[in-house]
């Protein structure tokens, strides 16, 4: 995943600092030179590091940082504040036109992924605003290139205004454009031709094509795994068509991540969305402070929660919260939840998010991919449905039973049954509000403390809710 070794080696540096109770000039020098490599480790561009080094080390010098009680979480205050201010401080919203159609011009090399961005975008578009997009199939010359954007607009259930590959993409846009003010659609989302690399004769083509549909949106599609000349890109593609925003792909991949960390320091333009995975929901709206969190470790719970909101109903949710407060969540909604799982992007992508979980040992050797998805629903599957509602019916002899019914060893539907257990006695604890050796999971720092705030957090609204439903529940009587 991306960032996890810049995230590791910041850790690591603030951790020396939270060891120590005084802080010297010395000590801050140290940490900066290690927060500076791992910057640069992470293809952050070098002015961007020299930069925001420079301006870390005068705050933490210039506000008695190091005299006062706590000076290891002041810097990383510090350092956090910094990391989001670099990155645009808050998510930018994308322009929109004041009447419809709001026009989308999507721009980029080939292979960054520009095709699948726009179908995302539309599905974004279609679950947030009801909308109506239409796609403008503008690139003629890559070989299946309107085939690609048919493919994908058919999964997304959007239509596609195309002329195949002899018409000029000029006059395809022209045409596309009045198609949509006569259909009424409220979004065009144009897939313009990409190159391996920039030239003049796409850039004069892309600059036609502005003139002609005057876009809201200038969304540039570039590829995190290409580091530092993803920044180059951008600022190529800035200078000739000045981009309202960049859509950074691949961020899930083997990427270092410096890409995010220096396009808007060095174009001046918001990161709008980020693409993670191949599937057509997997993009996210860019929210620099969630992400800066998310760099230091601190996790990201308001992104967590927000994905589970997309596939969670209140009611579900709220009959889930008061099963873990009974201590009544059984192997049933074990199973529902897998599904859940599966739909937010898998285990370890939920856990990292998940404030101070990064400072959980043998984290990172969690593996629960769809085979592993596969076998613990096997073992559920083969239990009976009163096996299931009550788990402690599960004797040896039934279990044993389970194991050949699943073609699962013995042992490893033991360890299951055991793990469920266990968890559901913690579930219910928190969902009570009972926090006690949870310092082991969250630990005792400032990502322990969010952590628990936001554990906190949703016990209160979960007994708030309960409290509506119950006067709602005397009211009907």
């Amino acid at each position: 995943m991306a960032f996890e070794g810049l995230t590791e080696r910041l850790q690591n540096a603030m951790s020396k600092l939270r060891r120590k109770g005084k802080i010297s000039e010395s000590d801050l020098k140290d940490v900066m030179r290690e927060i500076r490599l791992a910057l640069l480790e992470a293809d952050v561009n070098f002015k961007v590091v020299k930069d925001f080094v420079k301006t870390v080390r005068e705050r933490a010098l210039g506000s008695d940082v190091l005299e006062s009680l706590t000076p290891a979480q002041q810097i990383v205050k510090i350092v956090n504040e910094e990391l989001t201010k670099l990155m645009g401080e808050e998510a930018t919203p994308l322009n929109k036109a004041p009447k419809i159609p709001t026009i989308i011009m999507m721009v980029g090399l080939q292979g960054a992924g520009k095709t699948t961005t726009a179908a995302k975008l539309a599905k974004y578009l279609k679950a947030q605003e009801k909308a109506r997009p239409l796609f403008i199939a503008a690139d003629v010359y890559r070989p299946a290139a309107i085939q690609q954007l048919q493919t994908v607009a058919q999964q997304v259930d959007t239509p596609v205004f195309e002329l195949g590959t002899n018409v000029d993409p000029r006059e395809i846009v022209k045409q596309g454009l009045a198609e949509a003010a006569e259909k009424k659609n409220d979004y065009v989302i144009i897939d313009t031709a990409g190159r391996l690399q920039i030239d003049e004769k796409l850039m004069q083509e892309l600059k036609d094509i502005q003139a002609i549909a005057q876009p809201n949106e200038i969304l540039l599609t570039v590829d995190a795994m290409t580091g530092q000349n993803a920044v180059n890109v951008a600022e190529s593609f800035n200078e000739q068509l000045a981009i309202t925003g960049v859509v950074l792909t691949k961020l899930d991949g083997d990427t270092r991540g410096g890409a995010a960390l220096s396009i808007r320091a060095v174009t001046g333009k918001p990161i709008k969305f980020t693409g993670q995975g191949e599937k057509l929901d997997a993009l996210d709206v860019f929210h620099p402070d969630r992400m800066a969190n998310r760099i230091l470790g601190m996790g990201d719970m308001l992104t967590l929660i927000e994905k589970a909101q997309e596939d969670y109903d209140e009611k579900k949710a709220a009959e889930l919260a008061e099963k873990m407060q009974e201590n009544t969540f059984d192997f049933n909604d074990f199973i529902d939840q897998l599904d859940q799982v599966q739909k937010m992007g898998g285990i370890q992508d939920i856990l990292k998010m998940m404030p101070g979980m990064n400072n959980v040992p043998g984290l990172d050797q969690i593996q629960m991919g769809p085979e592993e998805m596969g076998h613990m629903k096997a073992v559920v599957y083969s239990m009976t449905p009163a096996e299931r509602q009550d788990p402690d019916l599960l004797n040896p002899s039934r279990k044993r039973r389970i194991a050949a019914g699943s073609g699962r060893p013995i042992h490893e539907v033991n360890r299951m049954i055991k793990q469920f257990m266990e968890s559901r006695k913690m579930m219910s604890k928190m969902s009570n509000g009972n926090f006690s050796g949870m310092d082991q999971m969250f630990g005792k720092g400032m990502s322990g403390r969010l952590g628990k705030m936001a554990m906190n957090n949703m016990v209160r609204k979960q007994k708030k809710n309960k409290r509506k439903r119950m006067k709602a529940l005397r009211r009907r009587k």
